[in-house]
């Protein structure tokens, strides 16, 4: 008797480590359309703690390849030693605002807060309000940008300047007292391009209105701008015309309060001073070697140009013959390919800046179909059938229903 309890106590030890053993060391075996993204989903984990699982260099998988995944059905504990569940609280979100930013707010990950919100995307919108575990992490909050205080007669004395929707460098450099050339020198620019939220160095201060004096003091008179007119032919640009008349888009869009990049052929416009002489500007300027940059001012250049299926020049684009051009116009040298051709030969990032793609599925069929170039501020550059090469917003309802994810150049 005592023989045959020892027999059965032994057994169930030995099955309990297996168990055990089991729980914690779970695999999955890649069939095909898996992708590092799709696995760490369905396994409430991340690519990056995939790939550190595996010790995988790259995002490219195999079909039938074994993959180690950080399991979720580790051994379960007696009811009476559970853990009480994690409380939640509600976060509302703000502009800049994504999910893998929340989630590290939070201690927590974007499995997680997807899990726990319903959703099938990582798009989320400004007000949209997300239940998230336990409270935020206490970061430690950056010192406020102080100009510092020293001696008044040191005009070069450097403060920063945060840029909002809306600025360009002109503005910016009206509002400090500085020329554009001062601005992008302090700063290292070696185009106008800047984007929400970037830290630029300015000197002085800013222009504030001056208080009414006491005793009027008739100002000198400033001369108007002096402007010329327009007339927009086939092929022209808001981008193509500026760089013309050594304008900004912004500057030329205010002198004709348009509201919109849309030109059509015979409008008129004005602009200031005289046309430049130009040698066509894009094929002598070259990449800068910033390719996001590049990227972004090659597909604003040809805004405007006409949805042409299966087109890849600057008669006609479609989407994938948008990227084909653009993305060569800026250095990065590939092939013509399809949006799902473009898919495969991008990574999935969790942070997308501006110059990443973006890819939608199912618009006219099943899978990758469609694909823009990010701008930041959930805004992106695209193909339309209907407007040609404009900008669009994520936060359209039809964006929103076919958004599959964002995606860089390897």
């Amino acid at each position: 008797m005592k023989k045959t309890i020892v027999r059965a106590v032994s057994t169930a030890a030995f099955l309990s480590t297996v168990y055990a053993g089991s729980a914690y060391a779970s695999t999955h075996t890649v069939e095909k359309g898996d992708s590092l993204w799709k696995i760490a989903s369905k396994y409430q984990t991340t690519v990056s703690e995939l790939k550190s699982l595996n010790n995988l260099t790259s995002d490219f998988l195999q079909v039938n390849q074994t993959l180690k995944v950080s399991a979720d059905n580790a051994p379960v504990k007696s009811e009476a030693s559970a853990p009480a569940p994690a409380s939640t609280s509600l976060y509302v979100v703000k502009s800049g605002d994504y999910l893998g930013k929340i989630a590290k707010q939070f201690n927590t990950t974007v499995s997680a807060l997807k899990s726990l919100n319903g959703l099938t995307s990582d798009l989320i919108f400004v007000g949209q309000t997300l239940k998230v575990s336990g409270t935020a992490a206490t970061t430690p909050t950056p010192p406020p940008v102080v100009t510092p205080v020293t001696p008044p007669a040191d005009s070069t004395a450097n403060s920063v300047y945060i840029v909002v929707r809306g600025d360009s460098l002109s503005k910016i450099g009206l509002q400090f007292n500085m020329s554009v050339a001062q601005l992008k020198q302090v700063n290292g620019l070696n185009s106008d391009m800047i984007y929400v939220g970037q830290t630029l160095k300015v000197t002085g201060k800013t222009v504030a209105p001056a208080p009414t004096p006491t005793q009027p003091v008739t100002p000198t008179p400033v001369a108007p701008e002096q402007t010329t007119e327009y007339t927009v032919k086939s092929g022209d640009t808001l981008g193509k015309i500026s760089l013309q008349y050594n304008m900004t888009v912004q500057k030329l869009k205010d002198l004709n309060g348009l509201t919109s990049d849309m030109l059509y052929v015979g409008q008129k416009l004005k602009v200031s001073g005289s046309a430049a002489v130009v040698n066509p500007p894009a094929e002598t300027s070259g990449p800068t070697g910033d390719f996001a940059s590049d990227f972004i001012n090659a597909a604003k250049s040809v805004m405007g140009v006409p949805y042409v299926w299966a087109g890849s020049t600057i008669n006609g684009f479609d989407c994938s013959g948008f990227i084909y051009y653009v993305a060569n116009k800026a250095g990065y040298k590939i092939g013509r390919y399809s949006a799902a051709g473009y898919y495969s030969r991008t990574y999935y990032v969790d942070q997308p800046k501006p110059g990443d793609i973006v890819f939608f599925e199912n618009t006219y069929k099943k899978g990758i179909t469609h694909l823009g170039i990010y701008l930041g501020n959930n805004e992106f550059i695209h193909a339309d059938e209907k407007r040609g090469i404009s900008i669009a917003n994520l936060n359209n309802s039809y964006y929103k229903a076919h958004f599959d994810g964002f995606k860089r150049f390897y």
